[in-house]
């Protein structure tokens, strides 16, 4: 439950959220932990995603809760808290739904026409249309910009694109796919809204990952697959414009990374509360209590980075280096809090059934994506001193 007494939000920084607000993330807790959580040892085992997770999930409307204004739903503080709600419970989990509330919705929101906006909407908010961000590519991660090699040929009224797409979370189980490709006649870049069943588009998942297991996630090939116009989403028309998305993603990520340092958090001291050594619970020891007291400040220092982070977005006033910072220092923060999280724990720390181990493993992957710690660290850099150090 996220409130004001919540042992992992000491400072009560869910304050700014109203009652209906907070009531409607209790819910969710309460789902999470009924419904959710106990599948999760298993499909990360397995390395699948149970559909009884967006089961559960989906009739809570958590894009635009009942009782919450839709002011507030559609804040970007709300979102956060949504996120680190998911993520203390699973990153996979968040991931997932993030895929669908953040990245792809955004994506159509900020890159959608009006028409294209009021249609499609409140499809994604519903999970009748479900879809996937496909911009990554086998050979370009961090030099995307420059690099994206998937292109778009203007055909009449239709483009035909023809690229591989890599790292794409949730595409196995989308309707749509929002791929990014460069225009051949001018090398801009333009997305477009492709059919996952569309002849010439074919997904290979990625195997043998050992972080985000239950996730999946998409090797996409597309080879002369044919696009209406219609389906172009009107306002992207340039990198810039996709930059703006990343912008806003990346405070999403940085509320992930936020949740999983928590739910390690929450993880570790249930586990040294009830295990003993020497005759009594090792939660009484010195160096594991000191090892806590740093995991929650690492928790508390990160919320309130993010908190803020959001505040300013919903007051209109978000630049690139302030998601970038977020991202890049809370997601090293969780590398560190997970390890010591996994340290009091001892060797039970690396078994699922104590959920540490998840938390541990995970952290990885939201180190790496949506802009690695150095690329953030470059745009952070270049705002500090006005000179890119971009190669």
């Amino acid at each position: 439950m996220v409130n004001p007494r919540d042992p992992s939000d000491p400072y009560g920084f869910a304050e700014h959220l109203s009652p209906a607000a907070r009531r409607a993330l209790a819910h969710l807790q309460t789902v999470l932990d009924r419904d959710i959580r106990p599948l999760l040892a298993d499909a990360w085992e397995t390395a699948t995603m149970p559909g009884a997770v967006l089961e559960a999930l989906v009739p809570l409307n958590l894009m635009e809760p009942d009782e919450v204004s839709a002011e507030e739903a559609g804040s970007s503080l709300f979102a956060g808290f949504r996120n680190f709600v998911l993520a203390k419970t699973d990153a996979s989990v968040a991931t997932l739904y993030n895929a669908q509330s953040g990245l792809f919705r955004t994506t159509i929101t900020q890159g959608g026409s009006p028409e294209q906006t009021a249609a499609l909407d409140p499809l994604i908010r519903s999970f009748e249309l479900k879809g996937a961000f496909a911009l990554t590519e086998p050979e370009h991660g961090s030099d995307i910009a420059g690099g994206l090699e998937t292109t778009a040929t203007r055909v009449g009224d239709e483009w035909v694109l023809d690229g591989r797409k890599r790292w794409i979370g949730g595409a196995q189980t989308a309707d749509v796919l929002a791929v990014f490709a460069r225009s051949t006649d001018d090398a801009h870049v333009r997305a477009f809204l492709v059919d996952r069943t569309a002849a010439g588009v074919t997904l290979e998942t990625i195997r043998g990952k050992v972080s985000l297991r239950p996730m999946q996630n998409s090797v996409i090939t597309l080879d002369g697959v044919r696009v209406p116009e219609a389906s172009r989403l009107q306002r992207i028309d340039s990198w810039r414009d996709v930059a703006g998305l990343l912008r806003a993603m990346r405070s999403d990520v940085a509320w992930i990374a936020t949740g999983i340092q928590a739910g390690a958090l929450e993880a570790a001291c249930a586990y040294v509360r009830q295990r003993e050594q020497f005759g009594r619970p090792i939660g009484g020891f010195q160096l594991v209590q000191e090892k806590l007291a740093r995991m929650l400040g690492n928790v508390t220092a990160s919320l309130a980075m993010v908190v803020q982070l959001s505040r300013r977005e919903d007051a209109g006033d978000l630049a690139d280096e302030d998601s970038a910072l977020a991202k890049m220092w809370t997601s090293l923060r969780a590398r560190e809090t997970v390890a010591l999280a996994r340290e009091v724990v001892g060797g039970n720390g690396i078994l699922l059934e104590h959920d540490v181990a998840r938390f541990f493993a995970d952290a990885e992957a939201v180190y790496s994506y949506e802009g690695t710690h150095e690329i953030n660290a470059l745009i952070v850099g270049r705002s500090l001193t006005g000179i890119s150090a971009f190669a």
